[in-house]
């Protein structure tokens, strides 16, 4: 776990969401401008995108059409390289009802400590998105979309051999989030996609035994309670051509403190009581990406996320690849 307690005092910082309304507001005087000064506005079908490298899409897929987009990255930090896959694949049930699934493996090789005993499973995710409304040239209402996302607790995470084999959380997760996309044109007359997510996630509880994902020793015996978490997101993608895009994220993210209650006995003697509170922590961090496309249905994403640090956050670089296949 780390830390185990909350610094005292610490001052709690706040987002400002204030640039959010200001980036939409600019676009929109931006998007005025250009019809001002008759600039030749590019056709939303002469634009292919694969989408950013992190933001969600608003959008759901026709009824009986497949979306499928591997993503395959490396977090580094300055203890471990968390290599990983996460596949979104996603089929139309309606016009406006989206499901599918996520499925996560990934690898952990250590700094100076034993790697993973081998690839494994994440927690897997199931996915549902159901919109509500439908962007139309002329019109300021984007479209807006509900999205529910079940993590299933499929991962490796206690009695492991080796704290890196620890994939998953052992606990059930729902998340709520609301996504829209919006279109706006520049003064060049080309297309910027914008996207804007918020969610919230809620988890249960996970039972642990010996060594865990949240740090306890082989003799422990206890619950972990995993925090609340929030996310707000906005991305940016410039139609530079038919098949070239420049994209970026911009994201914030909060986790409240993780319970890890139990007791341990490493001598097997005395059983002690242990309570160990992990520390509140907020970060920001930003994904530029470039996108191509060779068809409107086949594109490639390739970026970067970079998470300088916050409170009580570990400092990343998460250089990425995707593909992105719809039929």
């Amino acid at each position: 776990m780390g830390r185990q307690r909350q610094p005292a005092r610490t001052r709690r910082r706040r987002p400002n969401l204030a640039w959010l309304g200001a980036c939409w507001l600019a676009l929109i005087a931006t998007t005025a401008s250009a019809q001002d000064t008759g600039a030749a506005r590019q056709s939303r079908d002469d634009a292919w995108w694969t989408g950013p490298m992190l933001a969600n899409s608003a959008e759901t897929l026709p009824r009986g059409h497949v979306l499928v987009e591997p993503y395959v990255y490396n977090v580094m930090t300055d203890g471990a390289d968390n290599f990983g896959s996460r596949a979104y694949v996603l089929y139309g049930l309606t016009d406006d009802l989206t499901v599918g699934a996520i499925p996560i493996i990934g690898y952990t090789a250590m700094h100076g400590g034993p790697n993973s005993s081998g690839i494994g499973a994440g927690d897997q995710i199931l996915q549902a998105q159901y919109r509500f409304t439908r962007f139309r040239e002329g019109s300021w209402l984007p479209t807006i979309a509900l999205q529910w996302q079940l993590a299933v607790p499929t991962g490796r995470y206690q009695r492991l051999a080796r704290a890196a084999d620890g994939m998953g959380s052992g606990a059930w997760a729902n998340t709520l989030g609301l996504n829209a996309q919006s279109y706006f044109w520049m003064p060049s007359g080309r297309i910027l996609r914008v996207r804007l997510n918020v969610t919230r996630t809620w988890s249960r509880h996970a039972d642990l035994a010996g060594v865990s994902s949240y740090g306890t020793g082989p003799a422990f015996r206890g619950k972990a309670y995993p925090g609340d978490s929030f996310y707000l997101g906005t991305s940016f993608e410039y139609s530079l051509s038919r098949r070239w895009v420049l994209a970026l994220d911009l994201t914030y993210s909060r986790n409240d403190p993780t319970h890890v209650r139990g007791v341990d006995d490493p001598l097997g003697t005395l059983p002690a009581p242990v309570s160990i509170r992990s520390p509140r922590s907020e970060a920001f961090g930003f994904a530029p990406a470039v996108e191509y496309s060779w068809t409107p249905n086949v594109g490639v994403l390739l970026g970067v996320r970079v998470i300088p640090g916050g409170q009580n956050a570990t400092r990343s670089v998460t250089p990425a690849i995707a593909i992105n296949y719809v039929h």
